[in-house]
């Protein structure tokens, strides 16, 4: 979809999934929201998800995980949001949103808009929300999403203004419907610092579809339909949800198949998903996947790092290289994942505008793991062999099989003697807080923010970014800032295939798989598929039984 505002011309890249077609860097609807606020009845009875996600924090600031996002989706308002089965933004709480000049976009609020407190949402809310981002900058949230944004006015009640730092972003809308674009509370949530879930709890200081009845951390989250909800959304089709949390996925199949939870999201093995296929009690909905999983490498502490006692950076970049000729993904996909993965070879995954596939060329041979050239990329930066390297993956939040996974790329990597790898594993709520500072390389799966490629290259490769891995290349940056404001869609496009050959050139990460949204509901569940959509969102309103 393109808009037209004030003659500026705002171009969209249409973007493809599996299947499915999704539409990135659209701007918002004309229409105003089609919303219910809790006026319709509810269709079911409460209704309980089951999943090994783990919550990091409740608040937007302090946080960027598929499953604290979960969380917020239920409870928090957007200015801008998509319909479920759409990747499209459209208005939320916003009353209308555009491009008033090329470095502007303002928002007009929906009027008598309240928090479940009682106390007004208005536009003090929406500026305390994105200068609280940007202030308290917590390595684990999601404030690199604002690169672009210079400042956030409030001149009234109903009225902002976001200012950004280059105009034409084709990407904006898309970031206010992200991780970063929930609106909270300015009388509830500091604006220098992360505020606790208990007090965030207390506050009732919800606009989304649904409030927090109540919330044992990574145990049981109890939500209720808040009547007073304005936004794009239906009212939910459930007079009630909980989310139900797993340590062990043995057990969250064990429960969608015997019925004591209606749905699994996140994550089975794959092994349980072939085998709740063939039961007749549950059925196994999929939707289209744009999730990538990497290897990340910290610059500073790996092997050779700028802060180790024997820094080289080119000899660093071969220790890189040569993993990435030898790790086997088709071997990871089909022997692991029985094909719920498939290999990945860009940053980027194929279906997206601008996806291109410069590891296979540079790497191994033509996708298959390269002995030789390992050797050789080692032996030319005068790298002693074996290289120690620490591997660190996660048990819990990427499924039961991360396990196998790693022993699999420790076996690879090791091959030939090249590497000698300390693996070792570390369960998600501290692997979130030690994977900038104490991982010299290490597992991470990425679900998109927004479906647009540019989510997969700021958040990434930007300085400052998100991995905090220390990577910076200047002129990756600026292509980076160059490609969000192209409105012409071929150089655009362009531009996002030049920036994954030079990141590949540097293999910050080297990305292994991607993958696809897979639920199992009970047989008597309904709605489940309208939420596997390009949005990556789980909205647990559109579930009733």
């Amino acid at each position: 979809m393109a808009r037209k505002k004030n003659g500026l011309r705002l171009a969209a890249a249409v973007i493809g999934i599996s299947a499915l077609a999704l539409t990135g860097c659209t701007g918002p609807a004309e229409t105003p929201s089609t919303g219910t606020g809790g006026e319709t009845a509810p269709a079911s009875g409460p209704i309980t998800v089951g999943t090994t996600d783990k919550v990091t924090s409740l608040d937007p600031a302090g946080s960027y995980d598929n499953g604290s996002f979960m969380v917020m989706n239920q409870v928090f308002p957007f200015l801008l949001n998509s319909v479920p089965g759409s990747a499209d933004p459209v208005n939320d709480i916003a009353e209308s949103a555009e491009f008033t000049t090329p470095t502007e976009y303002t928002v007009k609020l929906k009027a008598d808009l309240k928090w479940a407190n009682g106390t007004a949402l208005d536009s003090k809310d929406v500026k305390h929300s994105f200068d609280r981002q940007l202030k308290i900058a917590d390595p684990n949230g999601p404030s690199s999403l604002l690169g672009n944004l210079d400042s956030v006015a409030a001149p009234d009640a109903t009225t902002v203004v976001f200012t950004l730092k280059s105009g034409n972003d084709q990407t904006f809308p898309q970031v206010l419907t992200s991780p970063v674009g929930p609106i909270v509370d300015d009388e509830a949530f500091p604006a220098d610092k992360v505020a606790s879930d208990e007090d965030i709890v207390a506050a009732k200081s919800f606009a989304g579809p649904y409030t927090i009845e109540s919330y044992a951390k990574n145990s049981l989250v109890s939500f209720k339909p808040y009547e007073g909800y304005n936004g794009l959304l239906e009212a939910p089709a459930n007079s009630a949800a909980n989310i139900k949390y797993y340590a062990d996925s043995n057990n969250l199949k064990l429960d969608v198949q015997q019925g004591n939870i209606d749905v699994a999201w996140r994550a089975l093995s794959p092994t349980d998903v072939e085998d709740l296929g063939k039961d007749s009690k549950v059925k196994v909905l999929t939707g289209p996947g744009g999730e990538l999983r990497y290897i990340v490498f910290n610059f500073d502490i790996m092997p050779f790092g700028a802060k180790t006692d024997d820094a080289d950076p080119a000899k660093a970049l071969a220790v890189r290289q040569a993993a990435a000729n030898l790790v086997d993904r088709e071997a990871i996909a089909t022997g692991v994942y029985k094909g719920t993965y498939l290999p990945a070879y860009s940053f980027v995954p194929q279906g997206f505008t601008g996806a291109i596939e410069p590891l296979k060329d540079m790497y191994g041979e033509d996708g298959k793991p390269s002995l030789d050239k390992a050797k050789a990329v080692l032996e030319a930066a005068g790298v002693t062999t074996p290289v120690d390297l620490k591997l660190q993956y996660n048990p819990d939040h990427y499924g039961p099989s991360s396990g196998d996974e790693y022993a699999l790329v420790k076996s690879q990597l090791e091959k030939g003697g090249l590497f000698k790898v300390d693996l070792q594993s570390t369960e998600w709520v501290t692997y979130q807080k030690s994977r900038v500072t104490d991982y010299p390389s290490y597992q991470l799966g990425w679900y998109p923010d927004y479906s647009d490629a540019d989510n997969y290259l700021s958040p990434f490769f930007a300085k400052n970014n998100f991995l905090g891995n220390a990577y910076d290349n200047k002129e990756v940056d600026t292509l980076i800032s160059e490609q969000r404001v192209e409105t012409d869609a071929a150089k655009r496009t362009a531009l996002i295939e030049e920036i994954q050959t030079k990141v590949a050139g540097d293999l910050s990460t080297i990305p292994l798989l991607q993958g696809a949204q897979v639920a199992v509901a009970g047989a008597n569940v309904s709605g489940v598929e309208k939420t596997l959509d390009p949005s990556f969102k789980f909205r647990m309103g559109v579930i009733s039984k």
